[in-house]
């Protein structure tokens, strides 16, 4: 895929917001964590190999993905996560491959991937360039907490799995601050001129 575009950061660091101000700008992006839902919910192949993962459970009565019993599972042991992982990101890539070879009829000079854990996964050596959006971690928490009513607990057995920023930020190309005090707007469109100077 030519000049695809990593778009990553930690849970609650403002990803989706950045990413919808790309689309503002004519950018396709592919949500990868959305995408991933919607795949274990209709890929028939995928709903079986994760029922075969986690048992029956995994799917409720009418065949909707117990996306919280199975979340309370991985995310407090690292090897079924992996598992998980190994089971759902090939998927994700054959439907990202799909999706690319339609949208780049749309003459967009770049497309973006945005992946939670793009590093975590070795997903970057695709990528041309990554932009990595970070926050400051009581902000992201308090974020997550309200966002989707969960414990602080759970948003930090999140936390555990992916990369802290300190360890991202080196290998990223663009690092936009979602701190409140520096404007997204003019970070963004920064960055979209900058990876366009740069194709």
């Amino acid at each position: 895929m030519m000049n695809l575009i990593g778009l990553t950061g930690g849970i609650g660091s403002g990803k989706s917001t950045v990413a919808a101000l790309f689309r503002t700008l004519g950018i396709p992006v592919y949500e990868s964590d959305n995408r991933a839902k919607e795949l274990m919910h209709s890929n028939d192949q995928l709903r079986q190999k994760i029922t075969s993962l986690f048992g029956p459970e995994a799917y409720t009565s009418d065949r909707v993905l117990n996306r919280k019993w199975i979340a309370s599972l991985v995310f407090k042991d690292q090897a079924l996560l992996e598992k998980l992982n190994d089971i759902v990101h090939p998927a994700v890539y054959d439907d990202l491959k799909q999706w690319a070879s339609e949208v780049t009829q749309k003459k967009a000079p770049y497309l973006i991937q945005e992946s939670a854990i793009l590093f975590e996964e070795n997903l970057s050596n695709r990528m041309k360039s990554i932009i990595l959006v970070v926050a400051d971690e009581e902000i992201r928490i308090n974020r997550v907490t309200q966002r989707d009513n969960v414990s602080r607990e759970h948003v930090l057995d999140r936390m555990k799995n992916q990369w802290p920023d300190v360890e991202k930020i080196p290998l990223s190309d663009y690092v936009i601050y979602n701190d409140g005090e520096r404007s997204l707007i003019d970070q963004v469109m920064d960055i979209d001129q900058m990876i366009r100077s740069r194709l």
